[in-house]
């Protein structure tokens, strides 16, 4: 991956749906580059998904769960991953070893979750913060 591959990168991570076009002038190469790059960086994986941010009034939270030394993370992690509520799930080095981000109608909904996630055998311990607001860069 070079710089160009990185700038087009950071404009797709700003706004996904801007046109190839758009971005070509922007970073000053022609659509068709940036069609191929954009498409190679998808077979690389680079590219996962695309995906939308959206400010629903909902409730939108940090739930930092720790587990068991013993425990498959990654499978736990792929098992929160399929709760409707959860948008991310990112395994952290540190004090706590999944971070789930939630977008939840209340606060009722983010407890629930909350609850959802200590009844699993393998969690230690929860911490929560609440999500003020959100500024992408």
């Amino acid at each position: 991956m070079d710089d160009l591959d990185r700038q087009i990168l950071d404009i797709l991570r700003r706004d996904s749906r801007t046109p190839y076009t758009e971005i070509a002038d922007e970073v000053g190469t022609s659509e068709g580059t940036v069609r191929n790059r954009v498409e190679r960086m998808m077979d690389d994986d680079v590219i996962e998904r695309f995906t939308i941010s959206t400010r629903t009034g909902n409730v939108q939270a940090m739930l930092e769960i720790s587990v068991a030394v013993d425990v498959d993370t990654k499978g736990v992690s792929e098992r929160m991953a399929e709760w409707d509520e959860v948008d991310f799930v990112w395994m952290v080095s540190g004090e706590q070893d999944i971070v789930l981000v939630v977008d939840a109608a209340d606060t009722r909904g983010v407890n629930d979750l909350i609850t959802k996630a200590r009844d699993q055998e393998e969690v230690v311990s929860t911490k929560t913060r609440l999500i003020l607001d959100e500024e992408l860069g």
